[in-house]
């Protein structure tokens, strides 16, 4: 049950990761899609971000938005489509896939 000396000094995010971590702490490529204000408060509407593999819905907005600190403002009313599938902000588990498509939906307005 004792690890080596080196094991124990890599970073949280190194490939492999402590035994049993089932290679959670491993990053995987996404696309992000962005879609209405989310678009605008990025400046983009696409782009590929660096992610865990294994993060919460909520974890994952607030990796984006240290990339993009404009987007806070619509934390409150974005979801998001992760493979085409709604998931709300919170303390859901997502299991990401190399190449997976998230998508940033903030409400839509119009009549």
């Amino acid at each position: 049950r004792l690890s080596s000396g080196r094991r124990r000094h890599r970073e949280p995010a190194a490939e492999g990761g402590p035994p049993g971590d089932g290679g959670s702490m491993r990053c995987q490529q996404v696309s992000v899609l962005y879609f209405a204000r989310s678009a605008e408060l990025a400046g983009l509407r696409r782009e590929t971000l660096s992610v865990p593999r294994q993060i919460t819905s909520l974890q994952l907005w607030e990796e984006i938005v240290k990339v993009h600190p404009r987007l806070a403002v619509i934390r409150d009313q974005v979801v998001f489509a992760v493979q085409q599938e709604y998931v709300l902000l919170g303390d859901q588990i997502l299991v990401l896939q190399p190449g997976d498509e998230v998508a940033i939906i903030p409400p839509i307005s119009g009549g």
